[in-house]
């Protein structure tokens, strides 16, 4: 059954195509891409496989901070174990002694710079998908040169030939199977996680006030 499935596949493979197509897809994504972002694109790959961003779990944990400081002050935060870079900011802003409105300022800011980030991920990935189907046209293109440039030798045709057909192939298929898929769940994640982690916001304020955050307030907040 493999060597079937092997003798099935063997006339879509192209070495030639392959690399007309995919080489070109990734220099083109390299160049129109800062470093930083191109590093962030890649490893927003291991986002993919995780569960969405639930922010419930954070919530249960500030309305318990907030018992903590009522009833031994908010010093006592100080030797929390958070492990969300958000909520951990906000709790060592509070500890310091900014305000209601400094830490509101703080997690929107802590909010805008993950959002662009996750958008340049996105951003990456799109990219790639609008250069592949355009590099699968220049290997097209490369292939009918080579193959009305040997008209004379029918062996040197249909392997020209090749390249000129699986190069589209090969474009549509980095595009719409590889890229983009990546692209859409990768945004999808984002938009989650940007909902979700508003909710933190006005309980961790609340704990900024020194009020508890209250049931209601969690409620309202989602």
């Amino acid at each position: 059954m493999t060597s079937d499935l092997a003798s099935t596949l063997a006339p879509f493979l192209d070495p030639v195509a392959a690399i007309i197509v995919a080489g070109g897809t990734v220099i083109a994504v390299v160049l129109r891409t800062p470093f930083a972002d191109l590093i962030g694109g890649l490893a927003a790959l291991g986002r993919l496989p995780r569960r969405r961003f639930d922010a419930a779990p954070l919530l249960d944990q500030i309305a318990a901070l907030g018992r903590i400081a009522r009833r031994h002050g908010v010093m006592a935060l100080d030797r929390s174990v958070i492990a969300d870079a958000d909520v951990a900011a906000a709790v060592a802003a509070i500890v310091d002694g900014q305000g209601p409105d400094d830490v509101a300022a703080l997690l929107q800011h802590h909010r805008r710079q993950r959002i662009e980030r996750q958008l340049s991920a996105v951003d990456l990935w799109t990219g790639a998908a609008d250069v592949a189907p355009a590099m699968g046209m220049i290997g097209t293109l490369i292939g009918l040169v080579a193959m009305f440039t040997r008209m004379t030798d029918p062996n040197a045709i249909g392997a020209a030939m090749a390249v000129a057909l699986l190069a589209t192939l090969y474009g549509a298929i980095i595009a719409n199977l590889v890229a983009a898929p990546i692209a859409a769940r990768l945004k999808r994640q984002a938009r989650v996680e940007a909902v979700e982690r508003a909710r933190l916001e006005a309980p961790l304020v609340a704990l900024a006030s020194r009020e508890r955050p209250r049931a209601a307030e969690l409620v309202q907040a989602a």
